[in-house]
């Protein structure tokens, strides 16, 4: 008997905040000094087999335009003194909203026509860790994760459980049209 695997999407975004220390540096003819933040901001917009130079130049534009307004938002959590976190959750929901990646909106369908959602989050301080795998019905898979991290005995949920959970968190939840675009199709 064969063996039907769905694979749950996985989110490929791999965003990494670190905390580092410049020296700004002094030209003699500056004119005005440039603020160097304290922070760095890595983003990664997913993984797949698109090769930049296939797309035509208006989609590189629209993928350069969409990881810009990701960087946008973590840099602006950060820039107001906000949590790495907090910053790192901003990014991604941008990409989560965004049908382009292979995140919530316009992930790639499972065999069986469907989405299926994941995502993690680890605090690099603590270690504390959350996961959701194989949702169906949250908008936003990393306000999942960082939910168990935060108010859950658990490190992971997986399907039904961790959309009830997102439920019951009060999480935004849609159906799965929501998710499923026609490029996907």
């Amino acid at each position: 008997m064969k063996l039907l695997l769905n694979v749950a999407i996985l989110l490929c975004v791999s965003i990494l905040v670190y905390s580092c220390h410049r020296n700004q540096a002094e030209e003699s003819h500056a004119i005005h000094q440039v603020q160097i933040p304290d922070y760095a901001l890595v983003i990664h917009g997913g993984a797949g087999n698109i090769k930049p130079e296939l797309l035509p130049e208006k989609s590189r534009v629209k993928y350069r335009q969409a990881l810009a307004k990701a960087l946008a938002a973590g840099e602006k959590v950060l820039d107001e003194g906000g949590e790495a976190m907090d910053a790192v959750i901003a990014a991604i929901m941008v990409m989560e909203d965004d049908s382009l990646f292979n995140a919530a909106k316009g992930a790639v369908l499972t065999e069986a026509g469907a989405v299926e959602l994941d995502a993690s989050l680890m605090n690099g301080h603590d270690l504390n860790a959350g996961a959701i795998a194989g949702a169906r019905h949250v908008k936003n898979p990393i306000l999942a994760a960082r939910e168990v991290m935060l108010n859950s005995k658990h490190v992971m949920l997986a399907g039904d459980g961790a959309d009830q959970f997102a439920a019951e968190r009060k999480l935004d939840t849609v159906s799965q049209d929501y998710f499923i675009t026609r490029r996907r199709k």
